[in-house]
């Protein structure tokens, strides 16, 4: 039963149902965005070439070289 305050009209609630709402849409909103982005990684992961392990094989950093010498 709502309460009645000292005007004598109902408190009107649908502010703070609709943040409430909104705040849970964007959580799930969130949530699914993040586990969309890991399955997609490891996916991407899974399903590598021959390619990919060799990728950076032909080129030499300039760390291999030693530094101040």
């Amino acid at each position: 039963m709502p309460e009645i305050d000292e005007s004598g009209a109902k408190p009107n609630h649908r502010a703070i149902k609709t943040i409430g709402w909104v705040s849970f849409a964007l959580g799930v909103a969130a949530v699914s965005l993040y586990l969309g982005r890991e399955l997609r990684r490891q996916y991407k992961f899974n399903h590598r070439t021959p390619y990919d392990f060799y990728a950076n094989a032909g080129t030499q950093a300039a760390s291999e070289f030693g530094m101040g010498i």
